[in-house]
């Protein structure tokens, strides 16, 4: 703006770098709306604008959010499911990394980046 407009005051710089932006606002609704805030210069007109944007958010994600009536027997059993799931899957986890530290390595001939010496690398 300051090298298109430079005979214009500072005021008048503002303002059109404020309509441009407006004009560059790809959403109709919040366009219209920042267009009728009639910011003066960017700063005020983007700070709305993102404010609008915001707003209209929260009032779209709002009105699907419904309320949770959870029942005490079926919480319960959940959570035991839950727990004997979560056992499970720490009994096969740990028989997993036992069963990989019992296995050789595929490659023999592997060598350490760290120091060069053959069959372990430098993790171990």
């Amino acid at each position: 703006m300051s090298l298109a407009y430079a005979e214009c005051p500072q005021d008048v710089r503002d303002s059109l770098a404020a309509q441009y932006f407006v004009d560059a606002i790809r959403d109709g609704d919040t366009q219209h709306a920042t267009r009728l805030m009639d910011g003066k210069d960017l700063k005020s007109a983007l700070a709305y604008s993102m404010n609008y944007e915001d707003a209209k958010t929260v009032s779209k994600t709002s009105r699907n959010v419904r309320s949770i009536e959870v029942e005490d027997g079926i919480g319960k059993e959940k959570d035991e499911t839950f727990d004997c799931l979560l056992k499970t899957l720490e009994k096969l986890l740990n028989s997993h990394v036992a069963g990989k530290k019992n296995t050789p390595r595929r490659n023999p001939n592997v060598t350490c980046w760290k120091c060069n010496k053959k069959r372990h690398v430098q993790r171990e």
